[in-house]
């Protein structure tokens, strides 16, 4: 296979306009009022503790007991064993221990709400406290849309679904791997991957992680983007690493985690733990287990450089214990979201967790209802950052163009739910009680109405609301399908954000001088 060239001119559509003007003419989903464009959610509402101060003091109280006697391995990191060692930890071998309450302590330089910073300043988000930042989808090999069904990701599909993210006014943030481009070769496609985040989104982007040279290309593109001398001071990379649960760390996570750490960047450092495989099948101490995992990375943070931004992050779910395939959306899983967004809390973290998340296969009933129920219990209960957010199918594999778009108007309906309730005069709507009193026979034609009619409801676009003879006549069109006719014109009526000029062309410049530099390696 030929290396894939960077995209050309003629595969942008449309002319770029001025991001002011895109701003306010962006689809998929009508803005909610809980946001203003380019912000994230703003919750208004409280968020769900599932677990009294007592049983939260158990867990973290478990999870020093784990520290302390059974430990964390890194394995084949000398440089984190040092640093642990002089910051007064126990090290046998690869095996480091902690006394009771030494990680929370160290953790505690950590902040409690930070920025991450886009290149259009109108979309950086804020990371903790009432803030609710989503994205879609991330590191999915396979792709699938109604017309060609399920088949490995491209560059193309990356940039397609880039341009879908960038549309949606309920989706902040770029994942780092929206789908592999398998038609690069695997050494150099994070140069494509973190370009076309740049390109074809001015939403804050993740950094891309597990070697040396990701991480060093990724910082090396975020400066030609920002500056840098703007990114020693301001986070414009969020880096997502994961534990390798139960208790171990290998060399490729604790070397990305220090090297953004040492550049100011933010740190999410997940547990993926499928219970009764990566930990306990119990809820409790799979929480224990996974705090003591994320508090040990975070220290690691913040001895690196002290204040870098972080994220809590747990990704925790179910598994059926008869076949060993994991599954999403079971009550248990939401029970243990509600207590992650808790935990994180308790140490004042930003905090991710949830997602739409399925084993289902397609956009069907199954992946709606596993879908919602993730998503929902993780933002009620107070998660900040919840990444998976839209496209996601068959247990993560593969990212669904139609559940893309399902997904982002479901998170635009999230920001409607967590504004809650106002109370004001309009709210109050006496307006509406004069009209009746002045034998109006119904408020449809009211002052108060008119007044309201525009934005008084969620405005969701793929739902039909239709009589069945008006529904037949259209065609008949279920969900799915409405939902592939809104993703072709959203790409269709799509304009790119406007990337300067100068910036651009050493972006490219860069990615060229590194591919040029080694040879391809596809696998």
């Amino acid at each position: 296979m030929t290396r894939d060239p960077l995209p050309s001119s003629v595969d942008m559509p449309k002319s770029r306009r001025s991001d002011r003007r895109r701003l306010g003419r962006e689809r998929s989903g009508q803005h909610s009022p809980a946001r203003t464009p380019g912000s994230n959610i703003v919750r208004n509402i409280p968020a769900y503790g599932i677990l009294s101060d007592d049983r939260l003091s158990e867990i973290e109280e478990h999870a020093d007991w784990i520290l302390c006697e059974v430990g964390i391995r890194f394995q084949d990191d000398p440089d984190a064993l040092r640093i642990f060692t002089d910051a007064g930890a126990t090290v046998d071998g690869d095996r480091v221990r902690f006394d009771r309450g030494h990680v929370k302590e160290l953790c505690a330089t950590a902040p409690e709400v930070f920025t991450m910073h886009a290149r259009n300043p109108m979309r950086n988000v804020t990371m903790g406290a009432n803030h609710v930042v989503l994205a879609p989808c991330d590191c999915a090999p396979f792709v699938t849309d109604l017309d060609n069904g399920r088949r490995y990701g491209t560059l193309a599909d990356h940039h397609n679904l880039t341009r879908l993210l960038q549309s949606a006014p309920g989706l902040h943030h770029n994942p780092a791997i929206i789908c592999e481009p398998s038609d690069v070769p695997v050494n150099k496609r994070h140069l494509d991957m973190l370009y076309s985040q740049f390109r074809y989104s001015d939403k804050p982007v993740m950094g891309l992680v597990n070697s040396e040279q990701r991480a060093e290309d990724s910082l090396s593109m975020a400066r030609i983007v920002f500056g840098e001398e703007f990114l020693d001071t301001h986070a414009v990379l969020l880096a997502g690493t994961a534990v390798q649960s139960p208790l171990t760390f290998n060399v490729e996570t604790t070397d990305t985690i220090r090297r953004y750490a040492a550049a100011g960047q933010a740190n999410m450092i997940t547990p993926f733990i499928v219970m009764g495989a990566m930990s306990p099948t119990t809820i409790a101490g799979t929480l224990a287990q996974a705090h003591a995992e994320a508090m040990t990375g975070i220290a690691l943070t913040q001895l690196v450089r002290s204040g870098s931004p972080v994220v809590y992050s747990v990704f925790a779910t179910t598994m059926d214990l008869r076949s060993g395939a994991a599954t999403y959306g079971t009550p248990e899983s939401s029970l243990a979201n509600m207590a992650i967004a808790q935990m994180a809390r308790r140490v004042k973290l930003p905090v991710r967790c949830g997602g739409q998340l399925t084993s289902s296969k397609v956009a069907d009933a199954q992946a709606l209802q596993e879908s919602t129920s993730t998503l929902e219990s993780a933002a009620l209960a107070g998660a900040n950052y919840i990444l998976q957010a839209a496209g996601w199918l068959e247990g993560g594999l593969t990212i669904g163009y139609e559940k893309f778009v399902i997904d982002a108007e479901r998170c635009s309906a999230l920001g409607r739910i967590l504004q809650g309730i106002e109370f004001d005069d309009n709210e109050m709507a006496r307006e509406a009680f004069i009209d009746i009193d002045e034998n109006t026979s119904n408020l449809l034609g009211s002052r108060h109405t008119m007044a309201n009619y525009a934005t008084a409801n969620f405005n969701a676009e793929l739902a039909n609301s239709e009589s069945f003879e008006q529904w037949t006549e259209n065609g008949a069109l279920d969900t799915e399908t409405r939902a592939r006719d809104t993703w072709k014109r959203l790409l269709s009526e799509h304009e790119d954000p406007e990337l300067d000029a100068g910036t651009e062309e050493e972006l490219r410049a860069f990615i060229e001088a590194r591919k040029s530099s080694y040879d391809d390696s596809w696998y």
